[in-house]
């Protein structure tokens, strides 16, 4: 099976649908197209059927059927904290992202994020300069750095930390890919921390997932004339935050 959804990730894209229906219908393999594709993968990868697939993923609905990495996939096994926030973010927002991954490294925990402009960045490279460990899930082929102005990030990534993506080779950013994969930021995370957010935007889209999953959402308060997501999830049951020990003391006692 492991051979199988391979071929079928390869062949479509690693687009979800394509796979399941493919499994489904149980479509013939074609043999020489299966070894091609297979001879040009670059990088490792697991698939939901292989014994190093995160067991957390599994739980989650629409498990990707193939993970394609770089770096220790061991890493998945840590203590992870999903850290998201703002493309845009105001220099309010930096802060709050660097003082508490700084925090949350401190604590042993791995930074799980996105590798898009603003928060994601940032909770990368802090991780990274503290010392710590930090994941990266793309929503572009494994092979595909977006965006471009990240490649340093992505290649240290790759070679000293983890980045994956359920889409193989240079597949190329697509509006409808980066939702979707927010399911796995929010699935691989024990919890998740919003650091600033939009209303309506990509981050509520991983809170969304996340509490759907039965994960915890951390919130930084919003100044109450800037903007208003983390606010609007803290009204709705999220879990304010000011200080890192806050997060620490809901790990020992919550």
């Amino acid at each position: 099976m492991e051979e199988l959804v391979l071929y079928f990730s390869l062949k479509y894209a690693g687009d979800f649908q394509s796979i399941y229906n493919a499994l489904l219908k149980k479509e013939e393999v074609d043999e020489v197209q299966k070894y091609d594709l297979k001879k040009q993968l670059k990088c490792q990868y697991t698939t939901i059927f292989s014994d190093d697939y995160p067991e957390a993923l599994k739980q989650i609905n629409c498990p990707p059927f193939v993970l394609y990495y770089y770096g220790n996939l061991a890493l998945v096994k840590e203590k992870l904290m999903g850290v998201v926030g703002m493309r845009e973010m105001s220099d309010y927002g930096k802060r709050a992202t660097q003082y508490f991954v700084s925090g949350l490294v401190n604590h042993d925990y791995v930074i799980v994020s996105g590798m898009a402009r603003g928060v994601d960045t940032v909770a990368h490279h802090t991780a990274m300069n503290k010392g710590g460990k930090t994941i990266a899930v793309l929503g572009t082929g494994i092979e595909y750095c977006y965006p471009k102005e990240n490649r340093l990030l992505y290649d240290e990534l790759k070679k000293s930390h983890l980045v994956m993506s359920e889409y193989p080779f240079l597949t190329s950013p697509q509006k409808r890919l980066f939702p979707f994969r927010n399911r796995i930021i929010a699935g691989l995370s024990e919890k998740v921390m919003i650091t600033e957010a939009r209303q309506k935007s990509g981050t509520m889209i991983t809170a969304g997932y996340a509490l759907e999953q039965g994960k915890d959402i951390y919130c930084v308060p919003g100044r109450f004339d800037d903007f208003d997501g983390c606010n609007e999830l803290i009204k709705q049951g999220a879990k304010l935050v000011t200080n890192v020990q806050d997060i620490i003391e809901d790990e020992d006692f919550g």
